[in-house]
């Protein structure tokens, strides 16, 4: 048993007063003393517990609460990270994909113009393979042409210049055998001047002409000395022999001189004036197809003119009479927009499209939409119109004046120039009018 401490919080504790000591026989047992019960400790204890208990319980919901609502926020913003990184993860998928697809556009075209690039360059060499081609077989042809020209009038020659030598032979002139080379030579040096001529481009004729002449005078000659001396085959071969192979020279020089100067052929002339006249046709059919579009658009402008005219004179009467005389006087024949401007500024007042009607109705429509939006009535819409107007400004109506309130410098704010102009004026009109 421990005795209670001599000292409470310091200070000296009295014992409490246990009576008289008594001697205890020692065969009677000692019961404990029965500690007395005190109801107000009581259910201030009980009060307290209940009062711990529920405080206890209070945190303990809130810290569930709180533990619930953190829970509740962990997973909503888990689920709100799970939709961004999954909106996130689209995006860039849709981002790649989109730079994939543009990727491919711009490989594809890339490819394209490259495969039209090739086929170009391919068309274009497959083009100067033909051109150079045909300027191969053009220049053989012409190489082969003058080949064969040249070894026929050799040929020629050497067929008719015996026939001319037997014709100048005489044993004591034999000097004149030299006729026939002078002749068939001329008639070749002369194809060379011509051969000249071309190619420096002077004129030619003289040239061919004076070649003609002497392969004419050689033929002659071949064709008499054959005919008396030979037979007349003789004289018929050997004449031709003179004419053609100067012939065939000449012929040659001309399609020289054709292609020099550009001359086109039978076909090629046919072709282009066949071309010539479908262009002219179509002009012509232009022609005519834009004269009609071009007189459809002035009747439909006349008759428009016209519906807007009879318009006119059926909504506004009296300004399309005083138009009428307006145009007459200035010497217009129709009702221009000008004239028309001007009648309506002296009939009704107002530019076209503006009245007084349509002023007052646009006023009307401006008021009742200010009320709706002020949600005031119409009438209380306009008695505030004037809101702002001074005292100091006269007044509209007539009779007495009301008296003012006193004002002092500064209550109101200064008026611009403007406004004093436009005051000064109401004020010498509303005095003007009280005159009256």
């Amino acid at each position: 048993m421990t005795t209670a401490p001599p000292q409470l919080n310091g200070r000296a504790r009295s014992l409490p007063d246990l009576g008289e000591r008594r001697p205890v026989e020692q065969d009677t047992p000692i019961e404990p003393p029965t500690p007395a019960v005190d109801p107000i400790a009581e259910a201030e204890a009980a009060s307290i517990r209940a009062r711990t208990y529920a405080e206890t319980e209070a945190i303990r919901i809130e810290a569930e609460g709180k533990a619930d609502t953190a829970r509740t926020l962990a997973a909503a913003e888990a689920e709100r990270q799970r939709l961004a990184n999954e909106r996130t993860a689209m995006r860039l998928e849709k981002e790649r994909a989109t730079h994939e697809a543009h990727l491919a556009e711009t490989n594809r075209k890339r490819e394209e113009s490259e495969r039209a690039a090739r086929q170009a360059r391919q068309a274009d060499e497959a083009e100067q393979r033909a051109a150079d081609k045909a300027s191969k077989d053009v220049a053989e042809a012409d190489a082969k042409w003058r080949t064969y020209a040249i070894v026929f009038a050799v040929a020629c020659g050497i067929v008719a210049l015996p026939v001319q030598v037997a014709a100048f032979w005489n044993p004591e002139a034999w000097w004149l055998v030299a006729a026939p080379v002078m002749l068939e030579g001329g008639s070749w040096v002369v194809q060379r001047g011509a051969a000249s001529a071309v190619a420096n481009r002077r004129p030619l004729w003289h040239y061919r002409t004076i070649a003609w002449l002497l392969a004419f005078v050689a033929a002659g000659i071949n064709l008499w000395h054959g005919w008396t001396a030979f037979d007349p085959a003789t004289a018929i071969a050997t004449a031709f022999a003179s004419v053609a192979g100067p012939g065939v020279w000449d012929l040659h020089e001309h399609g020289r001189i054709r292609k020099r100067d550009g001359v086109l052929t039978r076909q090629e002339r046919k072709t282009k004036e066949r071309d010539a006249a479908r262009a002219e046709a179509m002009r012509k059919l232009e022609e005519r197809v834009e004269a009609e579009r071009q007189a459809h658009r002035e009747h439909a402008v006349r008759a428009a003119a016209e519906a807007l005219d009879a318009a006119r004179a059926q909504e506004f009467p009296e300004v399309h009479r005083h138009a009428k005389r307006l145009a007459a006087d200035l010497g217009e024949r129709t009702i221009t927009e000008s004239i028309w401007k001007r009648a309506k500024l002296d009939v009704d007042g107002a530019l076209p499209g503006e009245s007084a009607e349509v002023l007052r109705m646009r006023n009307a429509a401006e008021t009742r939409v200010e009320a709706a939006r002020m949600k005031k009535t119409v009438s209380a819409v306009s008695k505030t119109k004037n809101e702002q107007r001074a005292n100091q400004m006269p007044r509209t109506q007539r009779g007495p004046a009301r008296k003012p309130p006193l004002r002092r410098r500064g209550d109101t704010a200064p008026y611009v120039s403007a406004a004093k102009k436009q005051a000064a004026i109401a004020a010498r009109t509303a005095a003007t009018e009280e005159q009256k």
